[in-house]
């Protein structure tokens, strides 16, 4: 049974706080710090029952005017393992209708305004919309409707199965993005002025629905961060499902998991994807190629063409491997031996590595392998991606984030932006991670570039040429360089 949904009130009941009128019924917000915000709207129904491991379904109507005040539901999932814990909070909100969106807006009685589309990040396993990290207030009051969304998570929303449709979680990406296209005109939004932002697994889900061909219309522009478009095969993503149907002693399939419970799933999947990071590898839930949402893989496909009339606004952190590597001691402890062996698991050419050493003076061997890794998994590929669309009718613009964090020496570690683009730094989790001292001033420079990308298409600064511009927020003032470090991207074929 899906849970009940918030109180609903009589059409005269708190007129004086705000109102929206969807497709499924009417909501109703709350005026906070000088915007209207509404939490919690269902874009789908609950997944749960027969469609637990399914497509996602609409939401059924309701009558009179639902309460949008609070969060609702997230998707079932365990808080980050120690010592992440400590660094990226992750909370979570009972029920079942995991599903839904919340929207700030400066008025839902304004029209024609930009649009900017939040997927969370989390390796596919955690994360919601409800972190105070993603608070709209500040797009709202410059101007932007802000929607966050929560989407189903590991076994549930990427386990691979004979019986069920893969990469539901994305497929729940795109019911939300289907509602934004019909109802946000009720919360002042131009439906045909849609930016669609996500960072790291929610980056990587943008990617997939920039190649996806049922996104197409859906969204105007896309901004990709710390996350490069990437899938893999089916039989290669069904591998971390097989391996978790048969530590709870079932078959690998929907049929048989459906009746597992939400914990025993949640237990065995923890314990199964326990050692791996987004970069050493490791079991890990991963889009898939599915031939029919996804007929090719996302990077080749939109370095052939595909949404080549989409804005793209990609970037990555100068010290993304930190927030993995430091906690964890392994800047420290990794051996010059271990070294060596990445270097030949990643293939990385003897005349590179002697460049980043080179680069590097002092560095650490751990240090070493976290900047080849950052570079292999995110700054090349996206370098690649922005060559092949330079001659398309879509602008790209790249940016990197280098403020170093003080906290537990994590510099310009992964995560760390977000706060800055938000412009939430005062918040509890921003502050897990860059501190309480962190630039405002520099937050203020973030926060108003993706303004203006969603606004116009055009952060501040030049579209991708032969010259490779990127802005680089950090240490400092904001600061356009060419070609940063492009010793070390030539070292990678086909720079080379």
């Amino acid at each position: 049974m899906a849970a009940a949904p918030p109180p609903i009130s009589g059409p005269s009941a708190g007129r004086s706080a705000p109102h929206a009128d969807t497709v499924h019924g009417t909501v109703r917000g709350a005026h906070e710090r000088g915007v209207a915000v509404f939490r919690g709207i269902p874009y789908a129904a609950a997944p749960v029952g027969p469609l637990r491991f399914r497509p996602p379904e609409p939401p059924e109507p309701w009558a009179g005017v639902r309460a949008a005040v609070d969060f609702g539901p997230t998707a079932p999932k365990r808080p980050y393992a120690p010592p992440l814990d400590r660094l990226l909070a992750d909370p979570s909100v009972p029920g079942e209708d995991c599903l839904n969106l919340n929207v700030w807006t400066p008025s839902p009685d304004r029209t024609g305004l930009p649009v900017l589309v939040w997927i969370h990040g989390g390796a596919l396993l955690h994360g919601s919309s409800v972190l105070p990290l993603y608070d709209g207030t500040a797009f709202a009051r410059d101007g932007v409707v802000l929607v966050s969304l929560n989407y189903r998570l590991g076994m549930e929303g990427f386990g691979v199965f004979p019986d069920a449709p893969a990469n539901r979680g994305l497929l729940d990406q795109l019911a939300a993005l289907a509602w934004v296209r019909d109802n946000i005109a009720a919360f002042g939004g131009d439906p045909d002025r849609v930016t669609v932002c996500g960072e790291s697994a929610g980056a990587i889900s943008l990617g997939a629905l920039l190649a996806a061909p049922r996104a197409r219309g859906l969204f105007r522009r896309a901004v990709l961060q710390s996350g490069a478009p990437d899938a893999v095969p089916v039989a290669e993503g069904r591998r971390t499902t097989e391996l978790v149907a048969k530590r709870l002693g079932v078959a690998a399939t929907a049929e048989a998991l459906a009746g597992v419970a939400p914990a025993a799933l949640l237990a065995a999947q923890g314990e199964v994807t326990a050692k791996g990071t987004p970069l050493t590898g490791g079991n890990a839930f991963r889009i898939v190629v599915d031939g029919e949402l996804l007929p090719r893989d996302p990077m080749d496909a939109l370095r052939a063409g595909a949404a080549s009339g989409v804005d793209l606004l990609m970037g990555s952190n100068t010290e993304e491997y930190r927030l993995w590597f430091v906690p964890s001691g392994l800047t420290e402890q990794l051996s010059r031996g271990r070294l060596r062996l990445a270097l030949l698991k990643f293939r990385v050419p003897r005349a590179t590595a002697r460049t980043y050493r080179a680069n590097r003076p002092g560095a650490t061997p751990g240090e070493l392998l976290g900047a080849l890794a950052t570079d292999v998994l995110l700054r090349v590929p996206l370098n690649r991606l922005a060559d092949a669309r330079t001659a398309g009718p879509g602008s790209t613009r790249l940016y990197e984030f280098g403020w170093p964090s003080p906290v537990m020496g994590l510099g310009a570690c992964h995560a760390l932006e977000i706060g800055f683009v938000f412009d939430t730094l005062g918040g509890p989790d921003a502050v897990a991670l860059a501190g309480p001292d962190a630039p405002r001033e520099l937050a203020a420079s973030m926060h108003a570039a993706w303004v203006r990308f969603a606004t116009s298409g055009d952060p501040g600064w030049p579209v991708w040429d032969a010259s490779r511009p990127v802005m680089r927020f950090g240490p400092g003032a904001p600061e356009l360089v060419r070609a940063p470090r492009d010793d070390e991207l030539r070292g990678w074929p086909p720079y080379r």
